[in-house]
């Protein structure tokens, strides 16, 4: 990569300059994009790059015939001496006082000119015309210009006027004022990126833990005079030469990231988006790997992510480090050191080591270090001092430590205590140790999770449903979710579900079941750990089981007393119950923003309920339940004033099944708005605003027909609306009482003008006879393209073999049910139930279907066939 022959650029009318210029980028990125892991060059293939466009606009300069006493600088990125292939080329032409562009024609001709001629030659050229005075004034009011300016050096023109410009820019800096500014503005940038850099599609210049962060470094420490490059830092005590020699080595990683981004999208690309993520990955070696059974073991994009991963976590940790060494250089503390005992004191309310050598002396401290910081109060970190002597103390934690009863101790009793644990393991992870010492999590640091509704990687997925079960034993956080804080109140261990959040997915990506192999890795910890059989028991079930009460909430008929019976059978008591459903409601929470909904929190919570009573020994009585539901609709229809006994008509009509599958309020409001309609020949549609959570439910009363449910998906589909949950009666009168639960992107303050479309809409659509729309084909994407679900089509039949349970798999899109649907009216299929489960961009849908076709096992494989083509189907 370092051979290759860049010819210098002689002076020359722009199309010359623009050719010789593009053919240097294309040799550069040629470079840049040889396959293999050169971060060693990087540096000076980027300075390569910088000195031809220096070369370039030096000879556009001097065609410009400028006159005597002005200057032409670099500044911003440019201004350091490295330029990436796409990035903007800022430069400033430095006038002296009293010389002002818009006052002289002919200067201000020949700018527009040279600033002209530069795009001409292909320079993404970013300019501003100032003269000192105007620099020094527009630095102080904007920090940013401030920055720019601090790594100006000059071009062409008036070096003489340059350096006073650097004078007085230096004489007006104020290097705490820069600090605290350059500080704050990190932090801003930190929140927009959530704080993380483990994001799924991470910019590897601006997230945390990016290029940005070690740039902060240099810029503060060069305002303050500490110096200008690592070694300087290390030279006056800022850093260790260890520190310095990983920085340069992450930084040359995150630099040819940022640069193969660029060369490989053809513009200013900084975010590692899924659909470059493969051919990056590629430029640096790494292939998608398979078993010799064809299997998936690893994809190359998995291999550069956790690479990328482990990089930002090195340099968000040596940027807090050099970062709180400048401020104590910047402004030497007066604090005294507050002992908390013989190993570490408070200073400044940050917590500091006795010594440098504390943990070589005694490696039992580095887990004490992070029990003392969650047990006392008024801690807000560590202190530069503390989070170097962990860093170098990261080759201390090997077997022996990890086997060590004194730290299995310690690590207990962080578990065991009432606060702080949520933010003392995120601490060990930021830290590095937590994985150090629970080895089998050092696994999954950084582990991508391809399977389209995971926003996190999983060990911050993992931390994220530690965070959320934690909140459910905060009283200041009751208000979020009541249900889930009422039953942690009364439960009396704690512990244990943080230790089945701890471990739930720990073993995602080794291939396998994860659950199973969880299960193994909790066994094993919590033998080590001391805890006692029972609770050892309870925590392995969860992590074995932590999929399955949303699988059956999602999936099957909580109407079925044999669902019901079943599950609770499986969990045994309210013990294990109680703690599934708050672990389970905390999974899907940490998952993605996208996936929990209020829809999804009443299903659990039905089914939670549901077994809760069977497990106190109150079998399900159909008779009795619908009795009782049937009285308390009664109650609430009495509030509106209806004929006596109006209910009687519509309910002569309808059959246990319809009683079991809803609720009193929905029995009464269907009955408050159909009971007149009993028997017409026209569709009557009604929608209201969800009870549960967000969007519309809407019942349709209609004259049943093979084709009805495609018809309804297809004018949600067309109307904009995504399904959330379909329950499908037919009434013993031939007609047809559906209830649907959607959700849509329209504001929700117009609510009643949406409600008005629903009810006129569909009416419309229902009486409109004809074939079928064809569905609508929107756009799929960027992740769906880059992760394609293959989709899968599964036909059960109950005991009997008179229902059937159709479960699909497949990667979401626009018009996907209503395609599901329009198979299913083809083949004359009744449809009893649809369970509609959109996991980000992936859907888990269920139907309880029923039909003549399904007898017959020919036509059992076309309807599969033809289900697996609509769920394929781009």
């Amino acid at each position: 990569m370092a051979s290759a022959v860049l010819q210098p650029i002689e002076e020359a009318p722009t199309a010359v300059l623009r050719e010789q210029l593009k053919a240097q980028k294309a040799a550069i990125n040629a470079a840049l994009l040889k396959e293999g892991n050169p971060t060693r060059s990087i540096g000076a293939l980027l300075r390569r790059l910088a000195r031809h466009v220096d070369a370039a606009i030096k000879s556009l300069w001097q065609a410009g015939g400028f006159p005597e006493g002005i200057a032409l600088v670099a500044v911003g990125g440019y201004g350091r001496g490295e330029l990436f292939p796409h990035s903007d080329v800022d430069v400033l032409v430095l006038l002296p006082d009293g010389v002002h562009a818009d006052g002289d024609a002919q200067l201000k001709q020949q700018l527009e000119a040279f600033i002209g001629r530069c795009w001409d030659t292909g320079l993404e050229i970013g300019s501003s015309v100032r003269t000192v005075s105007e620099c020094v004034a527009a630095a102080q009011a904007d920090v940013t210009i401030q920055t720019s300016l601090l790594e100006s050096r000059p071009l062409a023109g008036d070096r003489p006027l340059f350096a006073r410009f650097q004078q007085r820019f230096r004489e007006t800096l104020d290097p705490r004022a820069f600090y605290i500014a350059k500080t704050l503005e990190m932090r801003q940038r930190h929140t927009k990126f959530e704080n993380t850099p483990y994001s799924l599609e991470p910019n590897c210049k601006e997230s945390p833990g990016g290029l940005r962060d070690l740039q902060v470094i240099l810029w503060v420490a060069k305002a303050a005079g500490f110096g200008g490059s690592w070694d300087e830092l290390a030279a006056n005590g800022l850093a260790t030469p260890l520190e310095a020699q990983q920085i340069q080595r992450n930084e040359a990683l995150l630099s040819l990231i940022r640069a193969r981004l660029h060369a490989i999208a053809g513009r200013r690309e900084d975010r590692l988006v899924f659909d470059l993520q493969t051919a990056v990955a590629e430029a640096f070696g790494y292939r998608t790997q398979f078993s010799t059974e064809g299997r998936l073991l690893q994809r190359a994009s998995e291999a550069l992510m956790k690479r990328f991963y482990w990089a930002a976590k090195a340099v968000s940790q040596l940027n807090q480090i050099l970062l709180l060494n400048i401020e104590d250089r910047l402004n030497p503390s007066g604090h005294e050191l507050v002992p908390i005992n013989p190993r570490f004191s408070i200073k400044d309310g940050m917590l500091e080591v006795a010594s440098d050598d504390l943990y070589e002396k005694n490696p039992h401290a580095i887990l004490e270090t992070f029990l003392v910081y969650q047990t006392t109060v008024g801690i807000k970190g560590l202190s530069a001092r503390t989070l170097r002597a962990l860093y170098n103390a990261r080759g201390l934690m090997d077997s022996k430590f990890r086997n060590d009863p004194v730290n299995h101790a310690t690590f207990k009793a962080m578990l065991l205590h009432p606060s702080g644990i949520t933010h003392s393991l995120r601490l060990m992870n930021q830290t590095s140790v937590l994985g150090r010492y629970l080895w089998v999590f050092r696994r999954i640091v950084g582990q991508m999770q391809h399977d389209l509704f995971h926003a996190y990687t999983v060990d911050q997925h993992i931390l994220m449903v530690l965070r959320n079960v934690r909140r459910f034993f905060i009283a200041e956080h009751a208000h979020e979710y009541p249900f889930c804080s009422q039953l942690a109140a009364g439960y009396d261990r704690p512990y244990v579900l943080y230790v089945a959040a701890l471990f739930h997915d720990i073993a995602k990506g080794r291939g396998g079941d994860h659950s199973e192999l969880g299960a193994a890795e909790v066994r094993h910890f919590c033998r080590q750990h001391s805890i006692g059989a029972e609770d050892c028991g309870l925590i392995e079930f969860l992590v074995r089981e932590h999929l399955t009460m949303s699988r059956i909430a999602q999936k099957e008929d909580l109407s079925d007393p044999a669902v019901i019976s079943a599950f609770a059978k499986k969990v045994g008591n309210e013990r294990t119950l109680t703690a599934l459903y708050l672990l389970t409601v905390a999974d899907i929470r940490g998952t993605s923003p996208k996936v929990w909904n209020a829809w999804k929190g009443k299903l659990l919570e039905d089914l939670y309920r549901a077994t809760l009573r069977a497990l106190g020994g109150h079998a399900p009585d159909k008779a009795a339940e619908i009795e009782a539901r049937k009285r308390d609709a009664l109650v609430q229809l009495q509030l509106h004033a209806l004929p006596f006994e109006a209910h009687k008509k519509l309910w002569d009509t309808l059959d246990v099944g319809y009683f079991m599958r809803h609720d009193a309020g929905e029995i009464a409001w269907h009955t408050r708005h159909l009971s007149r309609h009993v028997g017409a020949a026209k569709p009557v549609v009604r929608a209201r605003l969800s009870p549960v959570g967000e969007g519309l439910q809407v019942v349709v009363y209609t004259p049943d027909q093979p084709d009805l449910f495609a018809r309804i998906c297809g004018y949600f589909d067309q109307a904009g609306f995504s399904i959330l949950d379909a329950r499908i009666h037919t009434a013993r009168n031939g007609y047809a009482l559906d209830t649907f639960q959607v959700v849509t992107s329209m504001l929700p303050e117009h609510y009643r003008e949406l409600i008005s479309m629903v009810e006129s809409e569909l009416e419309q659509t229902l009486e409109r006879a004809g074939p079928l729309p064809p569905p609508s084909r929107g756009r799929v994407s960027r992740r769906v393209k880059s992760f394609p679900l293959t989709p899968r089509v599964q036909l059960t039949p109950d005991e009997r073999a008179q229902r059937w349970l159709l479960s699909i798999s497949a990667s979401d899109r626009v018009g996907l049910l209503y395609s599901v649907a329009r198979v299913l009216a083809r083949h004359k299929i009744n449809l009893q139930l649809a369970k509609v489960s959109t996991l980000g961009e992936r859907v888990e849908d269920t139907f309880l279907i029923d039909g003549a076709e399904l007898q017959q096992n020919r036509r059992q494989i076309e309807i599969e066939t033809e289900l697996l083509e609509a769920l394929a189907a781009a």
